[in-house]
């Protein structure tokens, strides 16, 4: 069974990427699991750059493992782009945050977007992914979901900024989906269904 470290801390993505991953087939593990405690400086300029730079990280610490050796390391980078700002915060999404909460920091954007009409409302979630194999090779998806900030805060499933991400075709937002719609539009699990074809390919 092939192994599979997840190179995040995050128990919402990895709740997520689990849902998705075909059982039977992976075996997972975190970083916690291998050992990994070392902070990792994300200071690529793109969602793709900040994924390689996590996945390549953990690998170059699991390649020093017996037992780890030979696992793909699948990392993500994820983020907000809201069209009013200019598509930020992008990369810079959860250290946008600052001292807030993502209640807080949902509440001060539709604050300041109170009076901004439908149509220049728009936003996308991000994802790119990147998973580096065994012998040092990196694949790389993106994806993304198109919404648009709402005027309100809806729904208890998700995390982080899924309150307020309202998805028209679906009148609701994604933290008012159930986790199997979610999964079905959302940007990570696009770009988590893109990477297991990719990995697929590798592993017969």
């Amino acid at each position: 069974m092939t192994k599979i470290i997840f190179a995040t801390t995050n128990k919402g993505k990895l709740r997520e990427f689990q849902e998705i991953l075909p059982e039977g087939k992976y075996s997972f593990f975190t970083m916690e699991d291998i050992g990994f405690t070392e902070e990792i400086e994300e200071d690529g300029t793109t969602f793709l750059e900040n994924a390689a730079i996590k996945a390549k990280a953990v690998a170059k610490f699991a390649s020093s493992s017996e037992t780890f050796r030979e696992a793909i390391v699948l990392a993500d980078d994820s983020g907000l782009e809201i069209d009013y700002y200019d598509k930020k915060p992008g990369v810079m999404s959860h250290r946008w945050l600052g001292e807030r909460t993502y209640p807080q920091a949902m509440q001060d954007v539709m604050d300041d977007m109170k009076d901004v009409p439908e149509e220049k409302r728009g936003a996308r979630f991000v994802c790119a992914m990147a998973a580096v194999l065994p012998g040092g090779e990196v694949l790389s998806v993106q994806e993304s979901v198109e919404g648009r900030v709402g005027y309100e805060m809806k729904g208890e499933n998700g995390f982080g900024y899924d309150p307020f991400f309202y998805v028209p075709e679906y009148g609701c937002t994604t933290a008012e989906m159930t986790p199997s719609q979610k999964n079905e539009i959302s940007h990570r699990g696009k770009a988590l269904r893109s990477m297991c074809r990719k990995l697929e390919e590798q592993v017969k």
